[in-house]
């Protein structure tokens, strides 16, 4: 049986045009939701299958996502996403750190990846290295404030202090002490660093950002870290016997003694973000916990968590902070299956799990290659068409 058919009588043209309008004002409501989730997304591209940034504008918008996390200042992200109000963090890699210790060229890579931008799109802040005491490159650790600074200044003498802070990403191995979280306090040989750059943070009201992992804890250790725990579940929770506040999670826990190590050193006026948590969905077959439904658990908690702006036991009145990591698996990541495996989404619009983020991926226009997506009115005419049809 044809299709008109079995659904009854041809529309009548007046009834296709309604629906086209009904189409179009839909989707942009979508694209412009009144309010943005208050979550952001770390968008990584380490790899050789993603869509176009430009697609991708229209999945975040879609999903109504606002805040959102690049490792660089890659244009053609910051160009996908003009006059679209959606937050960036732009950065500075690790190998380009050292470079930035000189005034001129901080000054140049700000005239050249951000400037240019605003303020169509909204980049507020600029993260100059990530996890640099992770690693061994003394130079590199010596050369991230002055850097900082640098960056600061050059972003004073072009107008743009006060709209784009500068800050780093940290990993949450500086941490010497981190239980009870009121005993947390930073390692030894991180100190040197770390009193210096608080006080730089201070004096530019910048937020420390930190990236923490429960996973890594259950991962460790599967035997002894309670799953509950970690996937923010029912469960008893654990007390600090300090200040007997009870935490029901470990990612709060986490935080919480990030604050008490910035207080140790003599710091109350500095927040704490979380530039990246996340947990991956695959793994090696030693990697315990990667699966899609411990991911989609842990996101899904968090979420509503976030959504309800939960503060820790220690700051209950201050919402966390929280950029998840990742949009999407990334192939091309070196080290453990885990590492290609944090993504919200598979590189074809396909969640991973289901959280209740909706998303629209549009079709990519092979024509144009892959830098560029179906627009709005190419997508509004095919639905004419299809609606003619009928």
């Amino acid at each position: 049986m044809a299709m008109p058919e079995q659904f009854g009588a041809r529309w009548p043209p007046s009834s296709c045009f309604c629906i086209v309008v009904l189409l179009v004002l839909l989707t942009d409501q979508v694209l412009r939701g009144a309010e943005g989730m208050s979550v952001g997304i770390n968008y990584g591209q380490i790899a050789d299958d993603l869509p176009s940034p430009r697609r991708v504008s229209w999945l975040l918008r879609s999903m109504q996502v606002s805040k959102v996390k690049l490792y660089d200042a890659d244009p053609y992200v910051l160009s996908a996403f003009l006059n679209t109000d959606v937050e960036f963090v732009v950065g500075i890699g690790n190998e380009n750190v050292s470079a930035m210790v000189d005034p001129a060229a901080a000054q140049a890579w700000i005239q050249q990846h951000v400037q240019p931008y605003l303020p169509s799109t909204r980049i507020t802040c600029i993260t100059v290295g990530n996890e640099v005491f992770k690693g061994n490159d003394t130079a590199l650790k010596a050369n991230l404030l002055p850097a900082m600074q640098s960056v600061y200044q050059a972003l004073t003498a072009l107008g743009l202090q006060g709209r784009v802070n500068v800050t780093t990403a940290h990993s949450l191995d500086i941490m010497g002490s981190s239980y009870p979280p009121s005993a947390g306090a930073f390692r030894p040989d991180v100190v040197p660093y770390m009193q210096p750059i608080l006080g730089f943070l201070s004096m530019a009201r910048s937020p420390f950002l930190i990236n923490c992992y429960p996973y890594f804890a259950y991962k460790a250790d599967p035997n002894s870290v309670p799953l509950e725990y970690v996937l923010f579940q029912p469960n008893p929770g654990v007390m600090d016997s300090n200040t007997k506040l009870n935490y029901d999670n470990m990612l709060y826990a986490q935080i919480d003694s990030v604050y008490a190590a910035i207080q140790a050193l003599g710091h109350t006026d500095i927040d704490v973000k979380i530039s990246e948590t996340g947990w991956p969905s695959r793994g090696d077959p030693d990697e315990a916990g990667a699966t899609p439904e411990y991911a989609g658990t842990y996101i899904g908690n968090l979420l509503q968590r976030i959504e309800m702006k939960q503060g820790t036991p220690l700051r209950p009145s201050v919402p966390i902070d929280v950029y998840v990591f990742a949009l999407f698996n990334e192939n091309l990541k070196p080290g453990p299956a885990s590492e290609r495996n944090y993504g919200l989404f598979y590189p074809d619009g396909r969640p991973v799990y289901n959280v209740g983020l909706r998303g629209y991926l549009p079709p990519m226009d092979e024509s144009e290659g892959t830098r560029k997506a179906v627009p709005l009115f190419a997508l509004v005419t095919i639905a004419w068409i299809t609606l003619l049809l009928y």
